[in-house]
């Protein structure tokens, strides 16, 4: 797993780097799916990272949205923000969280409950799923997208 989240980290900086590439009307244009433009999705991905780790954690969500972080610098600082804190917990982890329960109040009202594992899976997931998104949006603005690779990035 925490390999994984390197990787997702490592994926996310250069799609950083690609954005320096873009002009910013490109990262903020409202685009069909996903959260509907490259930067948004950047947010997105960096705010729900955070945002599961603290709850599972029984911490306080982050509740700010997209409107205050319309530049990939503001992004990128949110993300400097967050990391030392996501970083520490995957770092920290071992099997011994792997099945710890955290309930969660969906907003329909009903209350499910999750593993640790699940909920770390699933974040690391989430990013892979958007990073689909950007790579379509990358070719929409004729620009190559970043590699998805794991392999030959030296995580292992």
């Amino acid at each position: 797993m925490k390999k994984m989240f390197r990787y997702n980290w490592v994926v996310r900086e250069d799609w950083y780097r690609w954005c320096e590439e873009v002009p910013e009307e490109e990262l903020l244009r409202t685009r069909n799916g996903g959260v509907n433009g490259i930067l948004n999705t950047l947010f997105h991905i960096v705010d729900v990272e955070w945002s599961w780790i603290r709850s599972i954690q029984g911490k306080s969500d982050f509740q700010e949205g997209f409107d205050r972080y319309r530049s990939l610098d503001k992004v990128r600082k949110l993300e400097a923000e967050f990391r030392p804190e996501v970083e520490a917990f995957v770092n920290g982890w071992d099997e011994s969280l792997e099945n710890r329960l955290f309930n969660d109040l969906r907003p329909d009202g009903r209350m499910v409950t999750y593993t640790w594992g699940e909920v770390t899976r699933h974040v690391i997931a989430h990013e892979i799923h958007h990073v689909g998104q950007l790579s379509i949006w990358a070719r929409e603005v004729g620009k190559k997208p970043v590699s998805a690779n794991f392999i030959g990035r030296g995580l292992m």
